[in-house]
């Protein structure tokens, strides 16, 4: 695997090309100290990684009794690209992939926009639903509700400038 990851890495940054590993987890006996859990296929993996990220499924999302996506835990355990040990929760909808509308959701709690009291989800005074999946179906329905929500979101965070009023922006000029 050393060598194999040796002559690739080069190629691979050269082509500016991602090569995603997946692996799975295995439990070394009699560890007293430290993590039990280990990575098969030695150092090497680890060592040429530029981003390393441990994912695990926290609760499974349900309709009734069938099971339509997990949520799950992220870690960044290494990132030479950016800040390491981030840590993030988000929905992965079967057939759909990542949910952006419970991220959306998610980010405009924390940012204060919507409102949760209990088990509901107000928004500018409005219902959205009890529970966060009844909320999510909700925006997935009224799209309109969900871009002016993203929206305020976006600016709540600093990717999206506010609008100025037209005499702020006379007065700058002069």
């Amino acid at each position: 695997m050393s060598q194999a990851l040796r002559k690739l890495t080069g190629n691979i940054h050269r082509s500016q090309t991602t090569a995603i590993f997946i692996n799975q987890l295995r439990e070394k006996i009699g560890v007293m100290y430290g993590s039990p859990e280990i990575t098969p296929g030695g150092r090497a993996l680890k060592f040429y990684s530029s981003v390393r990220i441990d994912i695990r499924r926290i609760e499974t999302i349900k309709d009734g009794q069938t099971s339509i996506g997990n949520r799950v835990r992220t870690k960044i355990v290494k990132n030479k690209v950016a800040p390491p040990f981030r840590l993030a929760e988000f929905d992965i909808m079967f057939g759909e992939g990542i949910s952006r509308i419970g991220s959306l959701l998610d980010v405009a709690v924390t940012e204060g926009i919507v409102r949760k009291s209990g088990a509901w989800y107000s928004y500018d005074n409005d219902q959205l639903g009890q529970g966060r999946e009844n909320s999510k179906r909700f925006l997935q329905e009224n799209p309109e509700v969900a871009v002016q929500l993203q929206a305020k979101v976006l600016e709540a965070v600093g990717l999206l400038e506010e609008e100025e009023p037209e005499e702020a922006e006379e007065a700058r000029e002069q």
